[in-house]
C-alpha cells in the first residue's frame, strides 16, 4: 500500500510529489497523458518568479519531472478511472491496468481543454482548428492564423504565432484584451497582430482546406464572412474541469471545479486537491505549482496521523 497516490502529473502534481517523496512517503503519480499536463503545450512560462523568462513550456515541464524523478517519483501511464473509500479509511485508486491502496489520495489531474463552439471546428479538428501553437506553428508559417481568447494565454501564443504567421488576429469576446499589461503592450508594438474585441467566430468552412470564417459583431451582431485561404484557429477558450469520476463523493463549486481549504483537504477526508482541478481565481503554473507543494506536505502530515 502507498502513503499518497497522486493522478496528474501537471505542476501540481509532480510539485506534491517532490514534497511528499522529501518527506520519505511512499508515492506514486498516475498519468494518463504527457507528463508535464498542459504546459508541455504552451509556447513559453512567463511570470515565474526565478524560471527563465519565455522558457518553452517543454523544457520547464522537464525540469518539473527531473526534480521528482530525482525524489524518487514512480509515475506510471495510467489513466484512473475510479476513487473509492473502503470502510477502513483506505482510499482505492481504480487504473486502466490494476486497483491501488493508499492512506490518501491528491488529486490534480487539472482540467481539459474546452472546445470554442463554432459551426465548423470539429470538422477541421487537427488539421486547421484546435490547433497547438508549439506544435502547428511552422505549419502555419507566412499564413494567416486566427487566436480565439483574449486572456493571457491567448495573448502569449498570439505574440508567439506572429514571429512567423503572416497575420496573427485576435478574436475575443471582451470589449478589450483581457491579458497582462506586459502582453497588451507587445500586442500594440507588433504589426503583424491584430485585435477584434468584442467579437466571436460563428463558422468555419471550406473545401479540402479551411478558406472562408464568419465573425460576429457582439456589439451590434453583424456577421462578417473573411476569406482566408489555408488560415489555422489556435482555441484558448477555458478548459473543463476533470472531475466527472469523483460522481458526487467531494463538494463542488458550480463550476465544478473542487472546494479546498488553505491546506488543500477537500470535503472528503484523506483527498487533497491541487492545481487547476480546484476552486480558486488565479490559474497559473505559479500557483499550480504552490497548491502542489502544499497538497504535498498537507498529505505528509496525514500520513502521521
Amino acid at each position: 500500500m502507498y502513503d499518497i497516490i497522486i493522478v496528474g502529473a501537471g505542476p501540481a502534481g509532480l510539485s506534491a510529489a517532490y514534497y511528499a517523496l522529501c518527506n520519505g512517503r511512499k508515492t506514486v503519480i498516475f498519468e494518463a497523458g504527457q507528463v508535464g499536463g498542459t504546459i508541455s503545450h504552451v509556447s513559453a512560462i512567463t511570470h515565474f518568479a526565478g524560471a527563465p523568462q519565455w522558457m518553452p513550456g517543454a523544457d520547464f515541464a522537464k525540469a518539473l519531472e527531473d526534480d521528482a524523478t530525482a525524489a524518487g517519483a514512480d509515475i506510471r501511464h495510467e489513466a484512473v478511472r475510479a476513487i473509492e473509500m473502503t470502510a477502513s479509511g483506505v482510499r482505492r485508486v481504480v487504473t486502466d491496468a490494476g486497483v491501488y491502496e493508499s492512506k490518501c489520495v491528491v488529486l490534480a489531474h487539472g482540467g481539459t481543454p474546452r472546445a470554442a463552439g463554432y459551426d465548423g471546428e470539429d470538422a477541421f479538428a487537427g488539421r486547421f482548428t484546435r490547433l497547438n501553437a508549439p506544435r502547428d506553428a511552422a505549419r502555419f508559417a507566412e499564413r494567416e492564423v486566427y487566436v480565439i481568447g483574449g486572456a493571457n494565454g491567448a495573448a502569449k501564443e498570439a505574440i508567439f504565432l506572429a514571429k512567423t504567421a503572416a497575420r496573427v488576429t485576435i478574436v475575443c469576446v471582451e470589449p478589450a484584451l483581457a491579458c497582462s499589461s506586459q502582453f497588451r503592450g507587445i500586442i500594440e508594438a507588433t504589426d503583424a497582430i491584430v485585435v477584434r474585441p468584442a467579437s466571436k467566430i460563428v463558422a468555419v468552412r471550406g473545401e479540402g482546406e479551411l478558406s472562408e470564417i464568419d465573425i460576429e459583431s457582439l456589439a451590434d451582431g453583424s456577421v462578417e464572412t473573411v476569406s482566408c485561404p489555408g488560415a489555422g484557429v489556435f482555441s484558448y477558450a477555458g478548459a473543463t474541469p476533470n472531475t466527472g469520476m469523483l460522481d458526487g463523493a467531494i463538494e463542488l463549486d458550480a463550476a465544478g471545479y473542487i472546494v479546498t481549504d488553505e491546506a488543500m483537504r477537500t470535503s472528503a477526508d484523506g483527498v487533497f486537491a491541487a492545481g487547476d482541478i480546484r476552486s480558486k481565481k488565479v490559474r497559473q503554473v505559479a500557483t499550480a505549482v504552490g497548491d502542489g507543494a502544499i497538497a504535498g506536505m498537507s498529505a505528509s502530515a496525514y500520513c502521521s496521523r
